[in-house]
């Protein structure tokens, strides 16, 4: 795999920055030059239909970023996050099974989660293959499980294939108590209707929880010991391809591998995550429980190529690579890859959303320890929480909808989960009022998990829910949101941000300024091309002291900066 060149990079970038605010192709841009960046006064309402005008020159930041894509100080390179790299083409099974055939009913009279359950295995069987679901509306009584590689669910379209889930979680698997301990439902934060799983990570997470005994829920297993070493790791440096390994021998192209990164007494690493310097270091971590609790950092990567030593992966590294971490790459627990469901809506018994944090789990689509696997054409209804990213790397969640009487979470992301993409996205506007009690977070992410991207959304409720647990390196671009929603997370979760967030072309229909405008909250950040908003409702203050190095550009101007979608524009960077 040939890694892009600073030239190309270069290059790339000029052509995507020229392509947004002519409407070329990036092809036919490439003479144009962008110059320095330039505020822009409102101007007045533009006469209907004609197309609203890009902001006259590419931010500074935006060639910052092209000198040095992959190491720049605030906005961190994603453009491979998504499946298969972010591939816009996501793989098409030939079809081996029908859910008619097994005894599926699409007239909705009887339970099909039986027979849907059995097809899903036949092609799990026979080594992968798309399962159809037919138009109608099936009711499932039952968790509906993906659970082998390169297995699709498919659906004739979320507007004609509906499943009807008759129960929720907590009646199906048992109560699910917090490891934490309290009286909160993980249901609030895990597990889906449709739960894509590997097999055995599925069997012995439901029997943990069958047994009160809450398990941690990522890459190593129920009490994090199911891994073995693969080799140490010599010292490497954020944004680099490749590492320098102790003992290859036991690595090959295409191992799907953890880069395992522990801290050290003084925080070094969490320190690092939050961009190094005065603030992080002056910061007190050692209280902060739940946080540690979320260490080692733990990375699944593809290998790309080993050759003697030296080993690339498909993606940069997210982070340094020092000694006292004691670097290494690991095994992991079997992961699911190359499977997705598509083409269908999921739609809840309509029941009151519960008190905050005590959901009974009417959840709709999660993935779990999960890579290479995607969502395309799903809408969820009447969900407690929405869509589920648990442990989840490199999925991609596509032609997303979130609707019915309002959740908790419509889309969360934790538990250490990295380089997923949600583009094409929306949380739709609420039903019914929200009962007393209840929360409303949004697009949530949390507990280290980093290289995240949401991209082209519409959020008519909710907000960008930072919910502690410091995550870092997520990137928010091209979303409407009418900001009405608020984040959580306990104080022992730790700092809101990690750094190196960016809201990239953020438009925020009600002005409020809460978790959107971050340069005086999120440290090495990047806030650009955001109208003005101002402080009301929840305000938050900065978790670190002194100078956050954050960057403010574009703010208040009436049209977008260019390029429109900086994950578009990464990921043309490498073309």
């Amino acid at each position: 795999m040939r890694n892009p060149g600073r030239r190309t990079v270069i290059g790339g970038a000029i052509a995507v920055a020229a392509a947004a605010a002519t409407g070329s192709t990036p092809a036919q841009a490439t003479e144009a030059t962008p110059s320095q960046a330039t505020e822009v006064t409102p101007s007045r309402r533009r006469p209907q239909g004609r197309a609203r005008p890009a902001h006259p020159q590419p931010p500074t930041l935006w060639r910052e970023f092209t000198a040095t894509p992959y190491t720049h100080p605030q906005i961190p390179y994603i453009g491979r996050a998504g499946a298969r790299t972010g591939t816009r083409t996501l793989p098409r099974r030939p079809v081996v099974a029908n859910v008619l055939d097994h005894g599926a009913d699409p007239t909705g009279a009887r339970d099909s989660a039986p027979a849907i359950n059995r097809a899903l295995a036949v092609a799990g069987r026979a080594g992968g293959g798309t399962v159809l679901v037919p138009a109608g509306t099936y009711r499932v009584d039952d968790v509906i499980r993906i659970a082998h590689d390169r297995v699709v669910l498919r659906g004739a379209g979320s507007g004609r294939t509906t499943l009807h889930a008759t129960k929720n979680l907590t009646e199906l698997i048992g109560v699910y108590g917090s490891r934490y301990g309290g009286d909160k439902s993980s249901w609030s934060w895990a597990g889906g209707l449709i739960w894509l799983c590997p097999q055995a990570r599925w069997d012995s997470l439901t029997a943990a929880i069958k047994n009160k005994e809450w398990p941690f829920e990522g890459w190593t297993g129920n009490k994090r010991d199911a891994w073995k070493p693969l080799t140490a790791v010599a010292p490497a440096t954020r944004g680099s391809w490749a590492v320098t390994v102790a003992d290859p021998a036991r690595l090959r192209q295409g191992d799907l591998v953890l880069l395992r990164l522990a801290d050290d007494a003084d925080h070094t690493l969490l320190q690092h995550m939050a961009g190094g310097g005065p603030g992080p270091e002056a910061y007190t971590w050692a209280d902060k429980t739940k946080l540690t609790s979320y260490v080692p950092y733990e990375w699944p990567v593809r290998i790309a190529s080993v050759r003697g030593r030296k080993v690339t992966f498909e993606r940069p590294l997210p982070l340094d690579v020092r000694k006292e971490w004691q670097p290494q790459l690991t095994t992991h627990v079997r992961a699911l890859s190359g499977a997705g469901v598509e083409g269908l809506t999921l739609e809840a018994v309509e029941t009151p959303q519960s008190p905050h944090l005590l959901d009974k789990g009417h959840n709709g689509v999660a993935f779990q320890c999960a890579y290479d696997c995607w969502a395309d054409d799903i809408t969820v209804r009447h969900v407690d929480n929405g869509f589920g990213l648990v442990a989840a790397s490199a999925c991609t969640l596509r032609n997303t909808r979130v609707e019915g009487r309002g959740s908790h979470h419509p889309y969360f992301c934790r538990e250490g989960s990295h380089d997923n993409l949600v583009e094409d996205f929306t949380i739709a506007r609420r039903t019914v009022p929200a009962p007393a009690n209840t929360q409303l977070h949004g697009i949530n992410v949390e507990g280290l998990s980093s290289y995240n991207v949401w991209s082209r959304g519409r959020m008519e409720m909710g907000t960008f829910d930072s919910h502690r647990g410091l995550p870092f390196a997520n990137v928010r671009t091209d979303i409407t949101v009418n900001n009405n929603g608020r984040h959580g997370g306990d104080a022992s979760a730790g700092p809101l941000f990690g750094a190196r967030f960016t809201h990239w072309n953020i438009r925020v229909t009600n002005e409020r300024a809460g978790l959107m405008k971050i340069d005086g909250l999120a440290p090495y950040s990047a806030t650009v091309g955001l109208n003005e908003v101002r402080e009301f409702d929840q305000i938050d203050v900065p978790d670190f002291t002194g100078d956050l190095h954050s960057r403010l550009e574009a703010y208040g101007t009436p049209v977008p900066v260019r390029p429109r979608n900086l994950y578009e524009a990464q990921r043309a960077l490498r073309r």
